[in-house]
């Protein structure tokens, strides 16, 4: 490795530390100390994508803006705990989008409107779930399997890909990523989940054996990252950018970094009230 790759590898593992420690002190506090964290994460990933997708320009912020309200009303509605409104208030927002997109016609692309909703959903409603995890029963230790299921199973699959590596699961897409590496990825996932449910098994409410259903859904959670990896590859080929941003040194945006967590986060939330 010369000097240049030396360089970044280690700018990638000190950002790679940071946001562990992050990570410890934001899920371990849990309530607003995690509920705000999440609201940052959330804004400033909007703002990557909408910035991707052509919504928010240096010159025109006004759709994008309907974007952020609709991000902290939804937010708002969490933390004062009533979940039962979650779906009026999408609704709410996507009128307030519209609203924006009529009186201000024909300034806007159907389309525009179309991805700034979008990305409401696609980056705050899922980053949420992060949050929603934490606050289960158990959520103090479940909502580390969404870590596991993306960061580890990342990995896990590098790992894998770059020994074993042969068939191309995505060529046009990720080139890199192997089904071999895929498939290390998904058993690497079970097997921290697994490790991970024998050690906290003494403080778990829940009955039963944990290993088997933390493995579970690790696995599960693990299939469902990868998607969300290669679905931020997509996005950002269809708008010919390498990274969404520059906020994490050695990893770009924090879509780069959280891409996986984005679909894992809502997939471990529901796979935790059903089997957990």
């Amino acid at each position: 490795m010369d000097k240049g790759g030396i360089s970044v590898f280690k700018t990638r593992l000190l950002s790679g530390i940071a946001l562990v420690l992050l990570a410890l002190i934001t899920i371990i506090s849990g309530q607003i100390v995690l509920w705000i964290t999440c609201l940052l994460i959330s804004l400033i990933g909007l703002h990557e994508l909408y910035q991707a997708i052509g919504v928010e320009t240096a010159k025109d912020k006004t759709l994008a803006a309907t974007g952020y309200i609709g991000v902290f009303i939804y937010y708002l509605i969490l933390i004062f705990e009533k979940e039962t409104y979650s779906m009026i208030s999408m609704v709410f927002i996507l009128v307030l989008m519209m609203a924006v997109y009529v009186f201000t016609f024909p300034k806007y692309r159907s389309e525009q409107v179309m991805g700034t909703f979008f990305g409401v959903i696609y980056v705050a409603v899922m980053i949420s779930y992060i949050y929603q995890t934490r606050m289960l029963d158990d959520g103090a230790f479940l909502v580390w399997l969404i870590f596991f299921c993306s960061w580890g199973c990342d990995t896990c699959a590098y790992c894998v890909g770059v020994l074993f590596g042969k068939h191309k699961m995505a060529p046009k897409l990720s080139p890199k990523k192997s089904v071999e590496g895929a498939v290390g990825g998904v058993i690497g996932a079970g097997l921290l989940g697994a490790i991970y449910a024998f050690a906290v098994s003494g403080h778990l409410a829940s009955e039963g054996n944990p290993m088997i259903r933390y493995a579970l859904i690790c696995m599960v959670g693990s299939l469902i990252s990868m998607v969300g990896d290669l679905a931020a590859s997509a996005i950002k080929r269809n708008h010919q950018i390498k990274d969404y941003g520059k906020l994490i040194p050695g990893h770009g945006g924090i879509l780069d970094r959280f891409d996986s967590v984005i679909f894992t986060a809502p997939m471990i939330y529901f796979l935790a009230t059903v089997l957990a």
